[in-house]
């Protein structure tokens, strides 16, 4: 018998013992670690989400093309808009209280080349001319990104306007909410007219409860012209004062815009607690003679605003011809300080 020493004896234990991990650990590997060499192809081949680019190679980014449904049907529109052209007042307003200076717009009725309220906000901008027949060679040569129109206006120029650049239109020019809810959509900015919103209401709230019974009087709104006066039913004005809650004389609300009024005999249809006077006093055209004649006729003297002095000539920039959110927000500054309120 051949007798071994312990030494050689645990040499060998430890020989074998190697061999049989060595045997365990490749069927290891070989069921669960290492991938079909089809998938070790795959996962070479395919970059990870975090690579990086090499420079020779150019990432395309596709913008996003928003669909815009508005008085004349649908219109695209890439991403967010750097230049717009506003061819009427309140979509010029909108855009600024959306932060977006225009790049052009129509000029302003009055106070050319634009109302005072907002001149501050427009410098640098290009003239576009009359709001009835904008200069369209100046628009191509601007290359605005979008265009905010009013079908009011511009709806026979429509295709001309969209050849240009996407356009949008929306129905009418005074209703200073849908100016704002266009014009925030073609510019992607609903997030900033969410926020202007919300700020508007919080002021409307607090102008209520500031008002209390003062709500209760009634008030008119009036507007001399060359050859007759006017009584305002609709228009931007008069849904501000409605939505601010201030009563109106029944007499002096419906769904046509007002009524006009060509002989002093009607005078009595003015009648209110209060009458905002919104007449244009920049225009040297006669219809400021034609309020200094009614105003002294006896049949004026007798109305309760003018017994009661409380009679106010308002800015008609601001409360007829803005039409848009600042021009609201400045009405209502008006109405703080013709109400006294604090």
């Amino acid at each position: 018998m051949v007798r071994f020493g312990k030494l050689p004896l645990m040499l060998l234990a430890a020989v074998v013992m190697a061999l049989l991990l060595a045997g365990c650990g490749g069927k290891e590997n070989e069921g669960a670690s290492s991938p079909p060499a089809q998938t070790q192809q795959a996962s070479q081949a395919a970059p990870s989400e975090e690579a990086s680019p090499s420079p020779s190679e150019t990432v395309v980014v596709e913008e996003e093309v928003r669909v815009i449904e508005h008085a004349m049907g649908k219109t695209e529109v890439k991403g967010t808009p750097e230049k717009v052209a506003t061819l009427f007042q309140g979509a010029t307003d909108a855009a600024l209280a959306l932060g977006v200076k225009p790049v052009g717009a129509v000029e302003a009725w009055i106070e050319q080349p634009w109302y005072n309220y907002i001149r501050d906000k427009m410098e640098g901008a290009a003239n576009l001319g009359s709001e009835n027949q904008p200069d369209l060679e100046q628009l191509i040569a601007l290359k605005p990104d979008v265009i905010v129109a009013s079908k009011t206006r511009h709806e026979k120029i429509y295709e001309q306007l969209s050849a240009i650049a996407p356009t949008v239109m929306t129905e009418e020019v005074h209703i200073w909410k849908d100016s704002l809810s266009l014009t925030a959509a073609a510019l992607n900015k609903k997030d900033e007219e969410a926020k202007f919103l919300e700020d508007w209401s919080a002021k409307v709230a607090e102008f209520k409860e500031k008002m209390g019974d003062q709500l209760k009087l009634e008030a008119g709104i009036v507007d001399f012209r060359v050859d007759h006066a006017r009584i305002v039913f609709t228009g931007f004005s008069a849904l501000v004062l409605d939505e601010l809650g201030i009563a109106r004389p029944a007499s002096q609300q419906g769904e046509d815009w007002g009524v006009q009024l060509t002989s002093k005999e009607n005078i009595p249809q003015m009648d209110a607690d209060l009458i905002f006077d919104q007449t244009s006093t920049s225009r040297d055209d006669g219809r400021l003679d034609l309020r200094k004649e009614w105003s002294e006729h006896p049949l004026w003297q007798n109305l309760r605003a003018v017994k009661n002095n409380r009679v106010f000539e308002v800015d008609t920039a601001v409360w007829n011809n803005g039409s848009g959110p600042l021009a609201a927000v400045e009405m209502l500054e008006d109405l703080y300080e013709i109400y006294e309120l604090k």
